[in-house]
């Protein structure tokens, strides 16, 4: 386990609140001090961490790797920010990120042509860990003059199929 900051402060906020509520209990300082310092790990990485990382929308960055990205695309989200910042896929060809990513999974709807554009392929990223998130993360590949000038990453509400025949 690595001691970081935000470790040691909110094991500290855990503490301090154990040794409040616990001194209501019993009026003896040594005591108290002695329960809460046991208990405080307990709390913390039985109660206090895993409802941190429920409401917490955070996720590992990955740096960009084709292979993971094909094999694994429900974890896409993790290297698009990196993609993005690193200007990776900028200037690259419809063929390289064709065998980079694999096929488009849709085109973007042009209103002005009545059709599907060629020159904005998206891909999904997958959904972002978090107890509170309904949307999934996809990526819009845009092409000028058959190379990539720009990725635009966006959610898309997560929607259903119904099973149901009619």
């Amino acid at each position: 386990m690595i001691i970081t900051p935000y470790l040691v402060i909110s094991m500290i906020v855990v503490f301090v609140l154990l040794f409040l509520f616990l001194n209501t209990v019993d009026k003896r300082k040594w005591l108290t001090i002695l329960i809460s310092l046991v208990l405080t790990p307990f709390a913390y990485f039985y109660m206090f961490y895993p409802f941190v990382n429920i409401i917490s929308s955070y996720h590992h960055q990955k740096y960009f790797d084709s292979e993971a990205w094909t094999e694994k695309p429900a974890l896409r989200y993790e290297m698009i920010d990196n993609t993005i910042e690193s200007d990776t896929l900028i200037g690259v060809s419809k063929t390289k990120v064709d065998s980079l990513l694999g096929k488009y999974e849709w085109l973007t709807w042009d209103d002005g042509l009545k059709d599907h554009d060629n020159n904005k392929w998206n891909y999904a990223l997958g959904i972002e860990p978090g107890a509170f998130n309904k949307e999934k993360e996809c990526v819009e590949i845009i092409f000028k003059d058959d190379k990539v000038s720009a990725l635009r990453h966006y959610q898309e509400e997560i929607t259903y199929k119904s099973n149901e025949t009619e």
